[in-house]
């Protein structure tokens, strides 16, 4: 695979850059680019009519009526950004960015198109309007999916929730606080089974009932029927309104054809300095797999925090700078009272350390590889992930005995051994 290994020299001023994807790493990768004085054109290219917002909220403020906008408090006009919302991408000619409303040409094209929510197996897509009746449930990615759920979750109304996952979870979390009937199908034996290990997830499915939340584990989805969610098993679930969270995938399709490589998933294929295999062609956010020196492999990171780093380092990189991106990977869930905080990367062979008792209030899960601290998963406990964050990045070697206990600082543990 031929990467493109221009080294830009700095801004031109009659220079283009169109970036595609109006969400969070979109939107950094604009304001970074004339935070950093590129004096040529920039245009941000969005699917949806909204102006650029933040995704975050959907799940939380915005289904509690706490708002209803989530935009970034952003003067595009004065930046100098050219906004072309509305457009949805179709593909790519030679230096054209080919939308349903005509031609884009650009001298540097910036990939950020984000991931799109997965429907149920065999259903096809779903969008804001499809009803419990209408055999696909609903999926909450957008700022319209969120506020028309919004309009439905009444108290009394029965939710049923495809998906245990962390959208799952934040969704559970918000429909009770709003006096529903709540009722979680996971298919697999416990909560985050793909994401976390079971002595993990077993005190987060204490969670749901202390919150109230039906959990049924193992329950695979064969319809969603009027009034119903009928499974495998020929058990009827009841459900006025039903919400699937089973995950997400780049949402690369439109790229089909053209010679931007991509992974069997859909993940745009880059450098590590977020080239793809295109000349002039760049890539950002949750559509993006890149290789990562820190961890070892490729990885996929379908986060906030990426999103605003890869967009700001592909602005860095179009402004000059050779730099690497290899950052620690983190993010953040709100769920049942709890602010749940992960960073770094782990696998299965790594070594699991218990730092205090899942019964309290607050716990921390770490892990290490030959002595190196790779992960860390904190409950109620933002001083662990604040000192675990930066020794993962500093590739920390800690004492097992000592990090497991909750009352030594996390940094008091870097290369000590109890006597």
């Amino acid at each position: 695979m031929g990467w493109d290994t221009h080294r830009y020299s700095g801004p031109v001023a009659d220079e283009r850059v169109v970036i595609v994807g109006a969400g969070m790493a979109g939107a950094q990768c604009a304001v970074a680019l004339r935070e950093g004085g590129w004096s040529g054109s920039v245009t941000l290219v969005g699917a949806e009519q909204h102006l650029p917002y933040d995704r975050p909220p959907l799940s939380k403020d915005v289904l509690l009526g706490k708002a209803d906008r989530t935009a970034f408090e952003l003067d595009w006009a004065q930046l100098g950004v050219d906004l072309a919302l509305g457009r949805t991408a179709t593909g790519l000619g030679d230096g054209v960015l080919a939308t349903d409303a005509g031609e884009l040409p650009y001298d540097h094209l910036v990939l950020a198109t984000g991931a799109t929510a997965l429907p149920l197996p065999g259903t096809g897509g779903a969008g804001a309007g499809a009803a419990a009746g209408g055999g696909r449930g609903r999926l909450l990615r957008t700022l319209d999916d969120s506020l028309a759920l919004r309009q439905l979750l009444t108290p009394g109304q029965r939710l049923v929730l495809v998906g245990a996952g962390w959208i799952g979870a934040e969704t559970a979390t918000a429909a009770r606080a709003l006096g529903c009937e709540v009722t979680v199908l996971e298919a697999a034996a416990a909560p985050l089974a793909g994401a976390l290990p079971p002595e993990l997830t077993a005190p987060m499915q204490r969670w749901y009932a202390e919150a109230g939340v039906r959990l049924l584990l193992g329950a695979r989805v064969a319809e969603v029927a009027p009034g119903a969610v009928r499974l495998a098993d020929g058990t009827a679930v009841p459900a006025d309104q039903v919400v699937v969270g089973i995950g997400a995938r780049p949402d690369t399709d439109w790229l089909a054809g053209s010679p931007v490589a991509r992974d069997a998933a859909g993940a745009i294929l880059t450098d590590d300095r977020l080239r793809t295999s295109l000349p002039g062609v760049y890539a950002a956010g949750d559509c993006v797999s890149y290789p990562s020196a820190r961890f070892g492999e490729r990885i996929n990171v379908q986060h906030w925090d990426h999103a605003l780093h890869s967009g700001r380092a592909v602005a860095q990189a179009l402004l000059g700078a050779d730099r690497p991106y290899d950052p620690v990977p983190y993010f953040w869930s709100e769920q049942f009272g709890r602010m749940v905080q992960y960073a770094g990367r782990h696998r299965a062979g790594d070594q699991l350390i218990r730092r205090g008792c899942p019964e309290e209030a607050g716990w921390t899960a770490l892990w290490l590889r030959e002595g190196v601290l790779t992960a860390l998963l904190t409950v109620d406990r933002p001083r662990d992930l604040a000192q675990a964050r930066r020794l993962i990045d500093q590739g920390g070697q800690l004492d097992p005995a000592l990090a497991a206990d909750p009352e030594v600082p996390l940094k008091s543990a870097v290369g000590a051994r109890r006597p």
